[in-house]
């Protein structure tokens, strides 16, 4: 030694062999380590306790662990490579020597000095850097690249298959060292460094591979599978599809390298939820007929094949169970019955997205369905959205302009009998006819229906598409409580089925509400005064054109009278009585003619008269206009034997009212119609005055309206109906001018022409089809003809306004009306605006800028 050395020896003294410093640091990823010569210089003194000794011992002992457990800078091997595990794997792992195990027990055994001296510090914990520096870089810069690229593969279902194959295997050699030589170290085996890694593994396989591909790869795997093994028939289990994996051994290597648990449970649900949903469908979809066997075939499929593939595939999910075959399947009885009632559901679902057309089809044998739907409300969620899905439909299907009243009303009364059958508490019904009701009672059209149906018979039923057969079927099998009897319905303490309302009924529930048809149509309106005033209008019709006995009427009126009580009813009461009161009435008379005058001729008209007291019946149309010569004659003989017998009372003809039956005796045929009095009128003009004058008789529109003081509107109303029935033609020269057609053309009676003869035939009798439903042939008159009635006497008012004033806006017309008009002017702008609207298009008003004034 030099001098310079001793004096620097003297100063800082040389350390002993402990002190020779770790010949390199922690190795890096993808460093080879040391060779065997240099561990055997390893040598650990257990009980050293110089600090400066054993913090070199630790970086001897802490190189060597971290070099043997270090990962070399390759990918693991392909996944078509079938080497031998030991010879794949021998590859990864180095040889494991005393010095090597010596050093791993210094660094990581809980008995050691310089574990216990550096417990707590993470730079010094060989598991953190294993999974950082070794896993976690390794993984990230070379594996995980290879996954991406399996996964972006064409054939998905099978690329998530090779992943799997892949993590496994970098699970194998990843995990390898640590459970042969560092777990047998620390502390109750390792379990809670397991633990650790296993949960740092899970994490950095969740957060580094995109989970939303591998689970929708998985999703469609599993759900081919299922199909596949339930039998069911889908798009994704065509014909000519590779065969699907062994997803058991697959769910049990996702079990294993900790891509299981909840996470493949969520999966595994959603896929048997998809495929109980596809199995229901395509078996049970439509299936509505009475007698539904649904729900019993659906839980003996879930109980012998659905619980049984659901057990096989979540046993490797459940930790220390090994997968199991179909035969040792033992299946809990409550988990069989909790999937039963999700298949139930799911029925249930079906039949809620169908239950429209379902009540559509209702009177094709729909019951069925609503019996598998009746076992799926119970509870109140699932009520609460099968009432909430269904309005929702009804509002975007049904309740919309282009729907027909009459197919508003058919589908209300179907609906009130499927959901009757099933909730019969009614509170499912209150909720979705309440949408219905209110649509309804907004239509013009809806009570008139609904009136008419009362009224209507069978044959009416099969020809009128104005009224519904399902409410004139109700009316005559109709055995319905009265209203008072439905208010005390829960005063009955003798009643011993009673059961409280259901927790879901409304505020205003009110049971048996709306459960009988009948009672629920005739409810619809706000007040009862819209129904019977309307009831009053058609059963006016239908006693001035009917002649039969009235049962139904009478039948219905006392139904009514049940409903709504006597005293709104009495004007109908009367009406009816007038008829029965007419018809004796008109029997005495006739009697007593014949004692005077004796028996008839043929040639004079039998004539029978109805009298209606006024003031009791709606309002009727009481034109005016010359009637035969003989019928005048009857008119006068019946009213003396009626003053005979009312002498305190006289009669006012209704000529518009009647019917007549007339027989045309032409040249090569006879005609008999049963017409209205205003036709019989405008074809007997045409008769010829002189009986052996054979000559077509012509004549004019005008003509007929100054003979007979009719209106041109009733005059064009017959001719039509008589041109229709090949009786008058109007002439080819002369415009507004017709003439008797004593003989037909040989076209007419020629089926088989096609000459214009023919064509003109046929255009004849439309224009009498059209003829017999339009015009005035209604006995009472509407709302719209009694204000159009009332708007001519306003008029008078209006043209004086006008006339003395000048132009005038439309809202100061209305303002006058309501100052000179006796009693107030009813009626608002709009409607006046209309009828304003009306004489200007005639030609007697002119507006500009907002004024009308007379046109001059």
């Amino acid at each position: 030694m030099t001098a310079v050395g001793r004096v620097f020896a003297a100063v800082f003294p040389p350390l002993d062999e402990y002190s020779v410093p770790t010949p390199a640091a922690t190795p890096v990823l993808g460093s080879a380590g040391f060779e065997g010569s240099v561990e055997a210089q390893l040598t650990i003194d257990w009980n050293l306790k110089d600090t400066a000794a054993e913090q070199v011992q630790w970086e001897r002992a802490w190189h060597t662990a971290t070099t043997f457990l270090s990962l070399p800078a390759e990918q693991l091997p392909a996944i078509n490579d079938r080497d031998d595990l030991d010879r794949l794997y021998g590859k990864w792992w180095k040889h494991f020597t005393p010095e090597v195990a010596a050093a791993l027990r210094y660094v990581v055994s809980p008995d050691s000095f310089g574990a216990r001296l550096r417990k707590g510090q993470k730079q010094h914990d060989l598991l953190h850097w294993y999974f950082e520096e070794a896993g976690l870089r390794h993984f990230i810069q070379l594996v995980r690249p290879r996954i991406l690229q399996l996964l972006e593969e064409t054939d998905a279902k099978y690329a998530v298959t090779n992943v799997v194959i892949h993590l496994e295997r970098a699970h194998a050699v990843y995990l390898h060292n640590l459970e042969e030589h560092i777990y047998p170290l620390c502390a109750d085996g390792g379990g809670q460094e397991k633990r650790w890694i296993m949960s740092n593994l899970t994490g950095l396989l969740t957060y580094s591979l995109p989970q939303q591909k591998i689970n929708d790869d998985l999703t469609e795997l599993f759900n081919m599978h299922a199909e596949a093994a339930l039998g069911i028939q889908s798009e994704s289990s065509g014909t000519g599809q590779r065969k699907p994996p062994n997803v058991r051994r697959l769910a049990t290597r996702l079990q294993d390298i900790g891509m299981g648990g909840s996470r493949l449970q969520k999966i595994l649900a959603d896929v048997m939820s998809g495929v109980l949903s596809t199995y229901i469908k395509q078996n049970y979809a439509g299936e509505w007929s009475s007698g539904s066997q649904v729900a019993a075939k659906l839980r003996y499929w879930v109980e012998t094949r659905f619980a049984r593939y659901i057990v096989e595939m979540l046993a490797p999910l459940n930790t220390g169970v090994r997968p199991q075959t179909t035969s040792e399947t033992e299946i809990a009885l409550s988990d069989v019955e909790k999937w039963q009632a999700i298949a139930i559901e799911h029925l249930g679902a079906l039949r809620t997205e169908e239950l429209f057309n379902i009540i559509v089809e209702w009177e094709n044998d729909s019951r069925g369905a609503i019996e598998d739907l009746k076992r799926y409300v119970t509870n109140t969620a699932a009520r609460t959205h099968v009432t909430s899905s269904f309005c929702e439909v009804l509002s975007r299907r049904l309740l919309q302009p282009g729907a027909a009243t009459t197919e508003i009303l058919q589908v209300y009364i179907s609906i009130i009998r499927a959901f009757t059958l099933l909730d019969s508490k009614g509170v499912l019904l209150d909720r979705v006819a309440r949408p219905i009701r209110r649509y309804l009672r907004d239509r013009e059209d809806t009570v008139v229906i609904v009136v008419s149906s009362l009224l209507a018979d069978a044959e009416e039923t099969s020809s009128n598409s104005d009224v519904l057969p399902e409410l004139a079927e109700e009316m005559q099998n109709n055995t319905t409580t009265t209203a008072q009897e439905e208010d005390d319905a829960d005063l009955d303490f003798d009643d011993m089925e009673w059961m409280p309302d259901p927790v879901d009924a409304g505020p205003d529930y009110k049971k048996s509400k709306y459960l009988d048809v009948i009672g629920s149509l005739i409810s619809l309106f706000e007040t009862k005064d819209i129904f019977v005033k309307e009831f009053q209008k058609v059963l006016g019709e239908r006693l001035l054109k009917q002649a039969h006995d009235f049962e139904k009427e009478i039948r219905v009126l006392e139904f009514l009278k049940l409903r709504f009580g006597e005293a709104p009813l009495q004007a109908c009461e009367v009406m009816l009585r007038d008829i029965v009161d007419s018809r004796r009435l008109d029997h005495v008379i006739l009697v007593e003619q014949q004692k005077v005058q004796g028996h008839r001729t043929a040639l004079e008209p039998e004539m029978h008269a109805r009298i209606l007291s006024h003031l009791f019946w709606p309002a009727l149309h009481s034109e005016d206009f010359s009637l035969p010569f003989e019928i005048s004659a009857s008119q006068a003989l019946w009213a003396t034997g009626f003053e005979k017998i009312k002498q305190s009372r006289k009669l006012t003809w209704l000529n518009a009212l009647g019917q007549v039956t007339v027989e045309l005796d032409l040249e090569d045929r006879t005609v008999t119609e049963v017409v209205q009095t205003w036709q019989a009128s405008v074809i007997y003009a045409f008769q010829n005055a002189e009986s052996d004058d054979r000559r077509p008789v012509t004549k004019t529109v005008h003509q007929l309206m100054s003979s007979l003081s009719m209106s041109e509107s009733f005059v064009r109303n017959a001719l039509t109906f008589w041109v229709g029935k090949l009786v008058l033609r109007p002439s080819s020269t002369h415009a507004d001018t017709y003439h008797v057609l004593e003989t037909l053309p040989s076209s007419a009676l020629d089926p088989s022409s096609s000459s214009k003869g023919m064509q003109s035939t046929l255009l004849a009798a439309a224009a009498a089809a059209d003829a017999a439903t339009s015009g005035p042939a209604h006995a009472v008159r509407s709302e719209e003809d009694i204000a159009q009635e009332k708007m001519e006497v306003f008029w008078q008012f209006v043209v004086g306004m006008l006339t003395n004033q000048g132009a005038m806006p439309l809202a100061r017309i209305v303002m006058m009306l309501k100052v000179v008009v006796p009693g107030g002017f009813p009626y608002g702008n709009e409607e006046l605006k209309s009828f304003l609207e009306g004489r200007v298009k005639e030609g007697k008003l002119e507006v500009a800028g907002g004024q009308y004034k007379i046109k001059v």
